[in-house]
């Protein structure tokens, strides 16, 4: 069973879902490449891809390409369904610094080919994670300072308030095609600077106000 920590509480979680949204900071999609979405793009990684502060990750042998993206991630609190916005907010337990490690010579190929692409996302050690700082503490998540150095060389900074889709959104969004429940987790995209990273990496990862995250690349 994966869990997951609440800072300075001795509460902890276990992980249920990792719900991800793709494409959700506009320099992101147009370093990319991609279409303007439409609708929300929706994945998920399964909790074994889940590795705590302080570890190391491990690239697939069959990829030669593997990028960061470091994510603002949200912590479930409670069951809920069809939430609204207004009410969104009320059913975290936490917020936590994450990195979603994709593939991205598996992901293009498989989109290429029309395929899902799952398999660039979830692979063991593809979601690190800190604690999680309890919701009370973070006035306002859609105002919150991200930053990514590899080598202490910063590669990836933005702030929450260019997400195209709010955190109270993104919850209501999500709720309408899954039940939230107790555990899940939910990663909220990620700003442009995205690049690859190689063995011997040193990945530190901060949000303002929520904590930090480090991990090395084996």
């Amino acid at each position: 069973m994966h869990q997951v920590r609440i800072k300075n509480t001795g509460e902890t979680y276990s992980v249920g879902k990792i719900i991800c949204l793709g494409q959700n900071y506009l320099d992101h999609i147009r370093e990319l490449g991609s279409k303007m979405p439409d609708r929300a793009v929706i994945f998920c990684k399964p909790p074994s891809s889940l590795l705590p502060n302080g570890g190391v990750v491990e690239i697939p042998k069959y990829s030669n390409d593997c990028h960061h993206e470091l994510e603002l991630a949200l912590l479930v609190g409670k069951t809920g369904k069809h939430i609204q916005e207004k009410d969104a907010l009320s059913y975290l337990a936490g917020y936590g610094v994450a990195l979603d490690l994709t593939l991205r010579d598996i992901q293009s190929e498989q989109k290429s080919r029309g395929l899902p692409w799952e398999i660039a996302k979830g692979f063991d050690t593809s979601c690190p994670i800190s604690d999680f700082t309890p919701t009370e503490r973070i006035s306002d998540p859609n105002n919150l300072q991200l930053k990514l150095r590899v080598n202490g060389e910063i590669r990836q900074q933005g702030n929450t308030n260019q997400m195209m889709r709010s955190v109270e959104k993104i919850i209501a969004e999500i709720s309408n095609f899954y039940t939230l429940e107790t555990g899940d987790m939910i990663l909220t995209g990620t700003p442009a600077g995205v690049s690859r990273i190689e063995t011997g990496d040193q990945l530190e990862g901060t949000i303002e106000h929520v904590g930090s995250l480090q991990v090395s690349v084996a």
